[in-house]
């Protein structure tokens, strides 16, 4: 990860987010299939593949109007509970950077964080009710904190998807206490929340570049 990222930057790691969405999509599925109604592999692929056609066909001038229109496209093609989130997050870092036509590591910490507090307003979901925020707010608080300490952009992030990872792992042994998992109780002991997993995956394959 550059020091400062530049407008092809974030259309690249557009790209490599949108394509393992479309990769894992069965991967996603038999997640949820254990804990829910199996439908987010689906959800998140669709939205995955009509992010690669934005992506395509979209310039990057202005990063924040290009990741806010990316969101509502995702919305479009993917209006479910995790499609909304997924959106929320990717519309509140566009807003975070209007007007931007590259980004530092400063300006990417302001995006974490409006991403992050987007989800806990739309979700609704505390720390601990095993959903994306447990993965999503200590990512982005490892993050703040690496940027503080003056580390590299490649270092922050890194230490932000181990801390995803970690919070992914943390609520695993736990239950569901949010929508259709919230309903299954026990079953979901032990389970890896599809959500958490999934943000892992994206952060990896956004870092990947």
């Amino acid at each position: 990860m550059a020091q400062t990222i530049q407008g092809a930057d974030v259309a690249a790691a557009l790209k490599r987010a949108s394509q393992v969405l479309v990769d894992q999509e069965d991967f996603l599925t038999k997640l949820d299939q254990a804990i829910g109604d199996g439908d987010m592999g689906i959800t998140m692929g669709r939205i995955g593949e009509a992010l690669l056609v934005y992506a395509d066909e979209n310039d990057v001038d202005d990063i924040g109007q290009y990741l806010a229109k990316a969101g509502m496209a995702a919305n479009r093609a993917g209006p479910s509970t995790m499609g909304t989130l997924f959106s929320t997050m990717l519309m509140r870092a566009g807003k975070a950077a209007r007007g931007k036509t590259e980004l530092t590591i400063q300006d990417l910490a302001e995006m974490f964080v409006a991403a992050d507090e987007g989800v806990a307003e739309r979700g609704k979901a505390n720390l601990g009710d095993k959903t994306i925020r447990d993965a999503l707010t200590p990512a982005q608080e490892a993050f703040s904190a690496a940027v503080t300490e003056g580390t590299s952009p490649a270092e922050a992030w890194d230490r932000a998807v181990a801390a995803a990872m970690t919070g992914r792992d943390n609520v695993t042994p736990q239950r569901s206490r949010m929508g259709r998992a919230g309903w299954v109780g026990e079953r979901t002991e032990g389970q890896v929340d599809p959500g958490c997993e999934m943000l892992v995956l994206v952060m990896e394959s956004v870092g990947g570049g």
